[in-house]
């Protein structure tokens, strides 16, 4: 094995993921994405399963585009910009999926590591 390959082999993959756009706090790995096809306050928004550097908002009732939910606003811990929410609890039965999980809007955050 020559010297280069050897020090290749230990370099730290890269993986994809999601920053703040205002202060680059990390927030999300791409594993975490569930969906893209969310719609939050400001426009089109992503559901993650797990979200790091967030901090949560009080729980308060919404109605949403698909029915009435109970969310939390999320805000990043770095700088305090609101990103999105979190699904505390849905009332619809079809809509269950959704507890326990993030939105964060596309508005306030960037693509990081490894994209092409």
């Amino acid at each position: 094995m020559t010297r280069s390959k050897t020090f290749q082999a230990y370099l730290p993959h890269c993986h994809r993921t999601y920053s703040c756009i205002h202060c680059r706090a990390h927030l999300a790995n791409h594993d975490e994405l569930i969906s893209k096809s969310f719609q939050g306050s400001q426009g089109r928004a992503y559901l993650f399963n797990s979200v790091v550097n967030v901090g949560c908002g009080p729980a308060e009732e919404r109605v949403l585009l698909t029915g009435l939910h109970a969310v939390a606003d999320i805000y990043c811990e770095n700088c305090k910009t609101t990103l999105g929410w979190k699904y505390e609890h849905a009332f619809e039965s079809s809509q269950k999926y959704k507890e326990g999980k993030f939105i964060i809007e596309l508005a306030h955050m960037i693509k990081d590591n490894g994209w092409d």
